[in-house]
C-alpha cells in the first residue's frame, strides 16, 4: 500500500471527501457505490460491482468467475451448485 500524501478529516457526520485527483485516477463518477472493508487497522474502499456478485451467495470477490451466461459464481457458490447437482443425479 502506498501513501498518496493526502490527509482528510472525518466531519461531524462521519463523512470524508475523496480528493478529485484520486476520483479521476480511479474513475469514480459521482454516485458510484463503494464497498468498505477492514483489514487490521486499515479501511479499504472498493468500487461496488453488483454484476460481479455471486448469483448463489451474493459474495463479491476476485475469486469469482464468470459463467458462459454472464453470471458470476464464487468458489463457495460453485460448491453449493456441485453438491445440489450430485444429489439430483
Amino acid at each position: 500500500m502506498r501513501s498518496l500524501g493526502v490527509v482528510r478529516k472525518v466531519d461531524h457526520l462521519g463523512r470524508i471527501v475523496i480528493p478529485i485527483e484520486l476520483r479521476e485516477t480511479m474513475k469514480l463518477p459521482e454516485g458510484q457505490p463503494l464497498e468498505f472493508f477492514t483489514e487490521a487497522e486499515n479501511i479499504i474502499l472498493r468500487s461496488y460491482k453488483i454484476r460481479e456478485a455471486c448469483v448463489i451467495t451474493g459474495e463479491i470477490s476476485s475469486d469469482n468467475f464468470e459463467l458462459s451466461n454472464g453470471m458470476f459464481v464464487s468458489p463457495a457458490g460453485a460448491e453449493i451448485i456441485l453438491k445440489e447437482v450430485k444429489q439430483a443425479f
